[in-house]
């Protein structure tokens, strides 16, 4: 073990499991062809050193605390121009990495939301990510049209990723174990480059939709003022959930024409 405390504070959990290390780094396919991965919170860097072991890219990683990347440096041997000391949430991504990357990370379980919003900030620049998050988490970006788990997240990512749910991973693995399950989800980039509507209008009716989830979408977009005669549609008798990414960015284009 090394001499590196995991912080509450800072959601720290490391993995302990080589195997399952080994099955995370295994799970980057180079999917868009980068030269470059960026891994985020290494901790004490169990995935940084297999990464290193990899001859077909470069392994940089972004680390806020500051006594992983000493640890990093002198112990694990990582060359210090591919250590960024800061936080991933606040970086200007794009600028770093403004060409195609790969993203991997046993990622910090309070801000595992927060870094797949970053995600589809830089959606042109990271074409393939696998990420460590809470299972619930996982279970929420990966689920399927009209599954009880969709959320924001599930539409927005989706939308311009495929996502696939890897494996499970039970809390003994982990100092300190955590007190939920984990679980390993791989996003690939898909072909969407656009949408045929604006991007923003996009995100605020998916997260309108689902700020009331309960609710059918007459009930729950109610504060878009929409003419009655949209309103008819059958899938304002919806709930969020029941939509899929494409009923969403139907819905949006029809709004956004509505208020022409």
């Amino acid at each position: 073990m090394s001499k590196v405390k995991p912080k509450k504070h800072l959601g720290q959990h490391f993995l302990n499991d080589l195997q399952i290390a080994d099955d995370i780094v295994n799970a980057m396919t180079s999917f868009g062809d980068y030269k470059e991965i960026y891994e985020i919170g290494p901790g004490t860097g169990v995935l940084t050193t297999r990464l290193m072991q990899k001859d077909e890219y470069k392994t940089t990683v972004i680390e806020i605390d500051t006594e992983s990347v000493v640890y990093l440096a002198n112990e694990v041997g990582l060359p210090k121009d591919q250590i960024i000391e800061g936080d991933f949430l606040k970086l200007d991504f794009g600028n770093i990495a403004p060409h195609p990357v790969g993203l991997i990370g046993n990622f910090p379980y309070n801000i595992s939301t927060q870094i797949y919003f970053k995600i589809l900030e830089n959606k042109d620049q990271i074409t393939e990510c696998v990420g460590m998050i809470q299972k619930e988490v996982a279970e929420r970006i990966a689920t399927k049209k009209g599954g009880r788990t969709a959320g924001i997240l599930t539409i927005l990512v989706q939308a311009f990723y495929d996502v696939e749910y890897l494996f499970t991973v039970p809390p003994g693995v982990f100092i300190p174990p955590p007190k939920v399950d984990s679980a390993v989800i791989r996003l690939q980039r898909n072909d969407r480059k656009s949408l045929p509507c604006k991007e923003e209008t996009f995100f605020k009716v998916v997260k309108q939709a689902f700020s009331t989830r309960r609710k059918t979408l007459r009930n729950a977009m109610k504060p878009y003022g929409l003419p009655a005669e949209l309103l008819e549609d059958p899938i304002f008798k919806k709930r969020a959930e029941e939509l899929s990414v494409e009923d969403f960015i139907d819905l949006t284009v029809r709004i956004e024409e509505s208020r022409k």
